[in-house]
């Protein structure tokens, strides 16, 4: 690793490692769990999901909270599976090719691949033994984060984070290789062992001069999206749309919603769009990754004011009949997902090596 890497890592925030962000929280976490006496009353803020969203529940059921019109054709795949099965079912889905495969516990966008025919998709299956959602490609060019929450008393809520998603892509000089081209952006040369594993087939062209090519469809930070800062965005418009979808979803009060669309102005017209995926409890309002509308300290205070958010909607459900979940069951499922986490770490490894 150069110096300059090196100086970029330390100085830009944007990259640095997860728990920068949620360890000088804790004792906030500690505080909330005392206020509300109960050190498992996040459990309560979304009863309509399992365990409220904190990352064992499955994505594929989460997703079948959407209104059909809203959500993409998709697939569950058991990890005890015949491909030939998952290939008829597959196709009698009605989900054609391109089509996205991803793990139905997933953190990050890990193993969330794009894929273009059968024989990758037999791959697939073969790399990865487990749960699994196939799932249709939505072919709209822009993708956001909707940080959407209400109080379980209120007839409407509010959206408290809006992140617009700007999709890896360099641009062709008419000489140079995807490759050298890569090595010579300032942002993309960062992820360029990943998006070598994205771009092999294309790796060696040479794009035409001012050709657009887009490096990775997936809007995930790990793999090169940058998250912009949408706040200044969310107006009375957009708050409808979701206030609408919101009394579709039963038992959902705080969560993000990941999502494709045509136009800002059809998104909030609530025409055009598809849900990718509904994050629960542990979901982030991914604004705070825009370093330039923002420094990390108040990053961390902004967590800090949603997990507020959070504790006032459990302890408001709790009123009204929600239980909390036993510490027993919080720790079998804190057990069972680090060791989950193992596995795919062990299966990310697996694959780097091969």
């Amino acid at each position: 690793m150069g110096h300059n890497e090196i100086l970029r890592k330390f100085t830009e925030w944007e990259y640095w490692p997860s728990y920068m962000f949620y360890a000088p929280n804790v004792p906030y976490a500690i505080y909330l769990g005392l206020k509300a006496k109960n050190f498992t009353f996040y459990s309560a803020v979304n009863p309509g999901i399992k365990s409220s969203g904190n990352g064992t529940e499955s994505k594929y059921k989460t997703l079948e909270m959407i209104p059909e019109t809203y959500r993409p054709k998709s697939v569950f795949v058991a990890k005890e599976r015949d491909h030939s099965n998952v290939l008829k079912e597959v196709k009698a889905s009605g989900l054609d090719y391109p089509i996205i495969a991803k793990p139905d516990v997933g953190f990050r966008g890990l193993f969330v691949q794009k894929i273009n025919d059968e024989q990758q998709l037999i791959d697939y299956l073969d790399e990865h033994p487990l749960d699994l959602i196939i799932q249709e490609f939505i072919d709209l060019p822009q993708e956001c984060g909707v940080f959407y929450y209400k109080f379980p008393n209120e007839k409407k809520g509010k959206i408290s984070s809006l992140t617009l998603k700007s999709f890896m892509s360099i641009t062709g000089d008419g000489q140079s290789t995807i490759a050298q081209l890569i090595r010579k952006d300032s942002r993309a040369k960062h992820y360029i062992e990943r998006l070598q594993v994205i771009n092999k087939e294309i790796w060696n062209d040479v794009p035409a001069k001012n050709q657009q090519i887009t490096l990775s469809e997936i809007g995930n930070h790990a793999r090169g999206t940058q998250f912009h800062n949408g706040n200044d965005l969310i107006d009375c418009d957009l708050e409808k749309t979701f206030n609408a979808l919101g009394e579709k979803i039963p038992g959902l009060y705080y969560g993000r919603f990941d999502i494709k669309y045509n136009t800002l102005e059809e998104l909030k017209q609530g025409k055009n769009f598809k849900f990718l995926e509904v994050n629960g409890i542990i979901a982030e309002p991914t604004h705070i990754y825009d370093a330039n509308k923002g420094t990390y300290f108040e990053a961390l205070k902004t967590i800090r004011d949603f997990w507020e958010t959070s504790y006032k909607i459990a302890v408001e459900n709790h009123k009204n009949g929600v239980e909390y979940m036993s510490f027993k069951v919080f720790w079998k499922e804190i057990f069972n997902l680090l060791q989950y986490y193992k596995k795919i770490k062990q299966l990310s490894k697996d694959r780097k090596s091969a």
